[in-house]
């Protein structure tokens, strides 16, 4: 009788095991989602694509933000993170440069709902984050600044009293990006223009304290992204220079601080300016020589170059923003002078192309998965 009922406990445990496992394949195959931000100046808009198990997207919405984008073409914004989901999932922010205000949806099982828009509280916004229902946008025109926003689960946008601050670099700034850490205690901010790294402290009430500045290791800091062992890993256009691309690997440490770990590790390529990192990869897109370069991000946060063109995009394509999915398989890029997306299956240190959607505006710019 003990064997019997071992037995049958054994079986048991062997079905349940084998149902989560199914579960939990079916929960991983199911795709998502994809957002473009076609940044129209008649009318900003965030294309809303379907992601399926396989990397392919299909259009199944364009949802008004009811501001005003600039029209411009080929890197409008010279920015990351304009298009930016919130924490949980459940919000897309979106900012309208051309009108000077944000907007947030609730996102659903088929698209995006309008939730609100309200004033940046500057000129030129250009990148937001989420951290916990509060919100902070950047705004790279005029003297430089965050301002911060609460925002529900409905998509109601409200400002935080006295949250705006000014940046380190003020007017001389042209600040690219602003984000959250992943705890939510400091904000990031780089300054292309005097080559500093702003940090903000996030207090209890959602207002900042700062920032203190970080001297970047490599010329014009632009994109960030933060990857294992509480590394950051920063692009850096280098003035835009050929074929001079780099970027540098910092670690948040317990006092509110970046230590250099990797400093300026070249791509040799041109304009290395956004990034993505999916497990142990970091995937950098250089704008000028259009083609992404891939770095492996050590146990300590070193960098190290391990394909300086794990992808070309195209002769002339001008590749700007990118995401990744989360189970990391799937990279996409927005091609901004061919008014196009890629998509790219990840195959260790390199992407395989597994398609191009085209006939996007070619003022697209900003880019979310989920």
């Amino acid at each position: 009788m003990r064997f019997r009922f071992i037995a049958h406990v054994a079986l048991a445990f062997t079905l349940a095991l084998t149902l989560l496992t199914s579960n939990l394949k079916a929960e991983t195959d199911q795709g998502g989602f994809v957002y473009v931000m076609t940044n129209r100046a008649e009318g900003n808009s965030v294309l809303v694509f379907r992601r399926s198990s396989n990397g392919a997207l299909q259009l199944v919405q364009d949802a008004p933000t009811k501001g005003l984008g600039t029209g411009f073409s080929v890197d409008p914004f010279a920015s990351q993170g304009s298009l930016s989901l919130s924490s949980d999932g459940k919000k897309l922010l979106a900012v309208n440069a051309g009108s000077g205000d944000l907007t947030a949806f609730v996102v659903t099982a088929n698209g995006l709902s309008f939730g609100s828009k309200v004033s940046s509280f500057g000129a030129f916004p250009v990148s937001v984050t989420d951290f916990g229902g509060v919100v902070y946008v950047l705004n790279q025109l005029g003297i430089a600044n965050i301002t911060g926003f609460a925002v529900d689960n409905a998509g109601h946008l409200q400002h935080i009293s006295a949250s705006t601050r000014k940046l380190a670099g003020g007017a001389l700034a042209q600040p690219a990006q602003v984000s959250f850490t992943p705890d939510g205690k400091e904000l990031l901010v780089t300054e292309k223009g005097t080559d500093l790294i702003d940090i903000f402290q996030v207090q209890g009430d959602g207002l900042t304290a700062g920032p203190t500045t970080l001297r970047s290791s490599g010329h014009t800091p632009f994109g960030f992204a933060f990857g294992p062992s509480d590394s950051v890993v920063v692009s850096e256009a280098e003035r835009r220079l050929a074929m001079v691309g780099s970027s540098s690997s910092y670690r948040l440490t317990d006092h509110s601080t970046l230590e250099p770990v990797s400093r300026k590790v070249p791509d040799h390529q041109s304009a290395a300016c956004w990034v993505t990192i999916t497990g142990q990869i970091a995937w950098v897109v250089n704008t000028g020589s259009s083609d992404i370069s891939s770095y492996e991000v050590g146990a300590s946060g070193g960098l190290t170059l391990t394909n300086p063109i794990a992808a070309s995009t195209g002769p002339g394509s001008s590749p700007i923003d990118l995401a990744s999915t989360h189970d990391g398989k799937f990279v996409y890029v927005l091609k901004s002078a061919v008014g196009a997306i890629a998509g790219y299956r990840v195959d260790g240190s390199r992407l395989i192309p597994i398609f191009t959607k085209a006939g996007l505006p070619l003022s697209i710019q900003g880019i979310a998965i989920r």
